[in-house]
């Protein structure tokens, strides 16, 4: 039975890694898909567990053979999902989940007709705002410009099957394990997995 293949996306501040990472926490049925990129990494950062860390001569040479299935370059730094390792693990039965945005989404949809799409939004952008602020990490004028980048990104959100309100987080966890569950649910996924029950 082969596995399905969620994305999630959001704008940056609305808590979709902590999401996610709560997700993977509680649900050993599902694997993060580990992108490469050519940014340098940051402090506690890991080659292999957070992003598989490449030269930009390999990131192209790896576009240049088709090897992405989706890639994108976002602040002058490029990103890319490996198809191949996505095409195994979801052959052994591995429900896969991509951590990318609304451009990288919609190219994996142009491949993969039945790609499960969940969108988490802020429950406001002042609350983005207050979020973002509450880190420190940006100049103002980074800031603004981060938050024109997330109105433009939320736009997006229709092009999902599920979106979720961050709000409260607890509601929100409780909400995305809610999805991946219901989705080995229906009746296509079922018959593939239980084939006997369904021999009236």
């Amino acid at each position: 039975m082969s596995g399905s293949l969620f994305i999630i996306s959001a704008p940056s501040g609305a808590g979709k890694s902590s999401l996610t990472a709560k997700l993977l926490e509680e649900d050993k049925h599902i694997r993060l898909s580990v992108s490469y990129t050519t940014r340098a990494p940051r402090p506690g950062e890991v080659d292999g567990r957070d992003y598989h860390f490449v030269d930009k001569a390999r990131f192209m040479g790896m576009l240049e053979h088709g090897e992405f299935l989706e890639s994108a370059e976002v602040h002058g730094n490029h990103y890319g999902t490996s198809e191949a390792w996505i095409r195994a693990q979801r052959a052994s039965g591995h429900d896969i989940l991509l951590e990318i945005d609304w451009q990288g989404a919609q190219q994996v949809r142009r491949l993969v007709a039945d790609t499960i799409g969940i969108f988490v939004l802020p429950p406001s952008i002042a609350e983005l705002e207050r979020r973002i602020r509450r880190r420190g990490q940006d100049s103002e004028e980074v800031l603004q410009r981060r938050l024109a980048v997330a109105a433009d990104e939320m736009s997006h959100a229709a092009e999902f099957e599920y979106v979720i309100i961050n709000n409260d987080f607890e509601e929100a966890r409780r909400d995305l394990i809610a999805v991946v569950r219901a989705s080995r649910l229906v009746y296509p996924r079922q018959l593939e997995r239980y084939p006997g029950v369904f021999k009236f």
